[in-house]
């Protein structure tokens, strides 16, 4: 007689569900080998809890689900708290990573996020209600997004 499994809750699943998640870049990468090509997919994910938390991750693999998963696994451990003053953030702040540079500035009650790109998305799922946000260097996805987050973890409320 087989026992019935109890339906317990998984811890896990509960945090799951408290981030919301967005892929930001997918990507299908080779690697040239003596054998020949070895095709392997990058995903970019955005998590956050839009209450001032928010990480992404990078996960690499032969299949798109696992790399989402992989990615998703990184955000988790490398969340970040985003500081908030009066609806959005408290300073104006400018970042570099590479060629990427990103301007953030707050902005008035009722303007929103104006921002583009990368940097909506991640301000968005952030919970930052108003901000203005600016790419100045190079717009590819992956150095966008470090300097995004370097910006976000140089603020410090007044």
């Amino acid at each position: 007689m087989a026992k019935k499994r109890e339906n317990r809750k998984n811890p896990m699943d509960e945090r799951d569900r408290e981030f919301e998640q967005k892929l930001v870049d997918l990507a299908r990468v080779t690697r040239v080998t003596k054998g020949g090509k070895r095709m392997n997919f990058r995903a970019t994910m955005v998590i956050g809890d839009k209450k001032g938390r928010v990480g992404f991750g990078i996960g690499k693999a032969g299949d798109v689900s696992i790399a989402i998963s992989k990615a998703v696994k990184s955000a988790k451990k490398k969340l970040i708290t985003v500081p908030m003053h009066n609806e959005t953030i408290p300073h104006e702040v400018l970042a570099k990573y590479c060629s990427g540079k990103v301007m953030l500035k707050p902005a008035v009650k009722g303007k929103g996020i104006k921002a583009g790109g990368v940097m909506r998305t991640v301000l968005g799922l952030s919970g930052v209600p108003n901000v203005t946000g600016k790419i100045l260097g190079s717009s590819n996805k992956i150095n966008t997004l470090y300097a995004t987050f370097l910006a976000l973890s140089q603020l410090r409320n007044k």
